[in-house]
């Protein structure tokens, strides 16, 4: 055959073919993983794999298509230009509250998230996963974590205690905001609003990140939100700013409450939560509890124990307590109308009983004395019988040293025609010299 007639300066290599569009990308990743949802199993595991290979299709920069073959009509590539190639990067990697998506066993955790709040629908939950990621890196979540945005609402919003599984509570107390210097330092304009919304979500975040997200590990909260005093529908900027943050908690965090928790709830809240109830989901409406200023103590004790709600919601939990902690349980003992309750602690020789107590609402008599174990022996009284009030004090706190046998016997004396919840717990501790 013929020789062929080779050029120098046609000896480089052919132009590669142009990327194919983002949009043509999307479209791929989309129809995989509609494919992959007619596979879906009936506990979600399969759906879980379709979402993690539809992200590594997303973070991954599209591949350079193989090259062909040099034609014989051009020679090969110098040693030089194959040197000069640089490879491609590799895969980013995507991460959601400091968990990485893919190759991690908590990943499967946050998948099922977005697969529940979309009704397990593999197409949406992936949408959803996608507007996330997009959203954090826009809003700076990262950076987000180490700003310095003030102690001002530390009161609006905190974290304290546990429910009866387990879940961290939070508290939202809406009534600070009656304070007009601090509405004002919130919400008197777009930039204090915008700030207000960037502390909110960096608290949710930090919180978040506390959580486990160990398949058997405890990744939901608790929210209880204080409307006593809550500034009401009238206040234009606070509405906003508040539809403004639960948009993007509904959007960007799903699945993150495992019960929702309103307490002194006043009526114009109820006749509003009566007019949107229609439109929220069966799952939504199963997490919402709603109780009246009366009720209110009651309810969370349903949920949380005495010893874990705060002082001020009618339980024992108080910060810089050192007498007693979470860890020493309360008893709850409900009092009739017209009924007294005693409540016995016995006691050894050379003993120091101490003991706290307090009565949901009060408006009862309350007494202690000391019934030694000897016939011969004296009673003691130990507090005077009183009548407690609400406004008086919240929780006593008492103490009896003695030297001999015998018991310490509480009296409360409920005289009005509503029952009472009593709380109280105890410990002994051996007399010092």
């Amino acid at each position: 055959p013929a020789a062929v007639e080779v050029k120098e300066e046609e000896n480089t290599p052919p132009p590669p073919p142009p990327a194919e569009a983002p949009a043509a990308e999307v479209v791929v990743v989309e129809t995989e993983v509609a494919e992959k949802a007619k596979a879906v199993d009936d506990d979600g595991a399969k759906t879980v794999e379709a979402i993690e290979e539809s992200v590594v299709a997303v973070a991954a920069p599209p591949a350079e298509k193989e090259k062909e073959e040099p034609s014989a009509e051009v020679a090969p590539q110098s040693e030089e230009t194959k040197e000069a190639q640089v490879p491609s990067p590799p895969p980013e990697e995507v991460s959601i509250w400091g968990i990485p998506l893919l190759a991690d066993e908590k990943s499967d955790v946050i998948l099922l998230k977005f697969l529940r709040a979309r009704d397990f629908k593999v197409k949406d939950a992936f949408a959803m996963i996608k507007n996330t990621v997009s959203w954090r890196k826009e809003f700076g979540i990262e950076t987000l974590l180490d700003e310095d945005l003030g102690n001002e609402l530390e009161k609006v919003v905190f974290m304290q205690g546990f429910d009866k599984e387990g879940h961290p509570v939070c508290y939202n107390v809406y009534g600070e905001f009656q304070n007009k210097e601090l509405y004002q330092n919130t919400f008197a304009d777009e930039e204090k609003r915008s700030k207000f919304l960037r502390w909110r979500i960096q608290f949710l975040e930090k919180s978040i990140r506390k959580l486990d997200f160990n398949p058997t590990g405890i990744n939901t909260m608790v929210q209880v939100n204080d409307l006593k005093n809550s500034p009401g529908p009238g206040k234009k900027e606070l509405r906003q700013a508040t539809n403004q943050a639960l948009n993007l908690l509904q959007d960007n965090y799903p699945e993150f409450v495992a019960k929702q928790v309103f307490i002194n709830v006043p009526w114009w809240y109820l006749a509003f939560n009566r007019m949107i109830s229609p439109f929220l989901t069966q799952r939504t409406k199963s997490k919402f509890v709603f109780a009246s200023p009366a009720k209110s103590a009651e309810t969370l004790f349903k949920y949380i124990a005495p010893e874990q709600v705060p002082v001020q919601y009618g339980g024992l939990s108080r910060e810089g307590e050192q007498e007693f902690s979470v860890a020493d349980a309360v008893t709850e003992v409900t009092i009739k109308p017209a009924a007294k309750h005693s409540v016995e602690f016995p006691i050894t020789e050379n003993c120091n009983l101490v003991w706290e107590l307090r009565v949901v609402g009060w408006e009862v008599n309350y007494g202690a004395e000391f019934v030694p174990t000897a016939e011969d022996g004296y009673t003691v009284i130990v507090s005077k019988t009183r009548k407690v009030s609400s406004v008086d004090e919240t929780v006593i706190s008492d103490s009896f040293k003695t030297g001999e046998p015998g018991k310490v016997v509480l009296t409360i004396d409920n005289q009005t025609s509503k029952k009472k919840k009593l709380l109280y717990r105890s410990k002994t501790k051996p007399c010092s010299d």
